[in-house]
């Protein structure tokens, strides 16, 4: 059966549901399996594996939610769409956040490594899913999601940080570094988050959790919770593209409960 990871988030309004898929549970097979010899549940149709199987795997999950995932192509840019536009008779949306104020109409993110975000109002009105890789962390995908829940009738949004490579496995350059101290945000705070290598000049661990928390304060969220899980170094748990390279991808989904 899939493994799902059920967000540990004591804010999170009761009318929305919200969980976090593993390796574990699915049909493919290796490079994409669970990483015991097992069947892995990978759910992203753009990494090679059989088709077929993928849709297998997105079927095991889509009978745990109320409504077909809104998948989106994700580019590592900060675009945010209404996830209820998002479904397989509509064209490709090409984002990396969607939300949603309707019931039933499910947001997702596919990762393996990068940080997935979700978000609720704490009234219950809007959630959203943002996809965060350094890029599209330094870039503004996260105020911009909270934007456009803003602009959808959101109050005060708490968040859930979800698997994501972790600060002692995130190797990165100078040039990381240097689009954090260019996104606005406290750049005392940036360089907090980076830790120089040891006997790799030039070389930091990045926090994409801290820069997150950083990031969303500077836009008024300061309700964070997560950010438990490292995708890097639970090799049985999860993908990771920066310990595999082929690999699979498991999705963060957020949704209203229907009536």
């Amino acid at each position: 059966m899939a493994e799902m990871i059920l967000p540990d988030w004591p804010d999170a309004p009761a009318n929305v549901g919200a969980l976090a898929s593993t390796r574990r549970g699915g049909w493919s097979v290796g490079p994409y399996d669970d990483g015991m010899g097992g069947g892995g549940l990978n759910l992203g149709m753009h990494v090679n594996d059989d088709a077929d199987t993928v849709r297998k795997n997105r079927a095991a999950l889509r009978a745990m939610l109320p409504g077909d995932p809104a998948w989106i192509s994700q580019v590592h840019g900060v675009a945010v769409v209404d996830a209820a536009s998002v479904g397989p008779d509509q064209p490709v949306r090409v984002a990396d956040a969607s939300i949603a104020t309707q019931p039933g109409v499910v947001c997702a993110v596919l990762t393996a490594d990068c940080l997935p975000v979700l978000f609720a109002d704490l009234e219950g009105k809007v959630v959203g899913a943002a996809h965060a890789g350094w890029r599209g962390l330094a870039g503004g995908v996260l105020g911009a999601t909270v934007a456009t829940m803003r602009e959808a009738g959101a109050g005060d949004i708490t968040a859930w940080l979800g698997p994501a490579i972790g600060p002692a496995q995130f190797e990165v350059g100078p040039d990381v570094l240097d689009a954090f101290l260019a996104s606005g945000a406290d750049a005392d705070k940036v360089r907090v988050a980076f830790t120089p290598y040891p006997g790799r000049p030039g070389k930091f661990l990045a926090n994409m959790n801290a820069l997150a928390k950083l990031l969303l304060a500077r836009d008024g969220v300061t309700r964070v919770w997560g950010g438990s899980h490292c995708t890097a170094s639970e090799a049985d748990r999860f993908y990771s593209y920066r310990r595999d390279g082929v690999t699979g991808r498991q999705a963060s989904l957020i949704w209203l409960k229907p009536d």
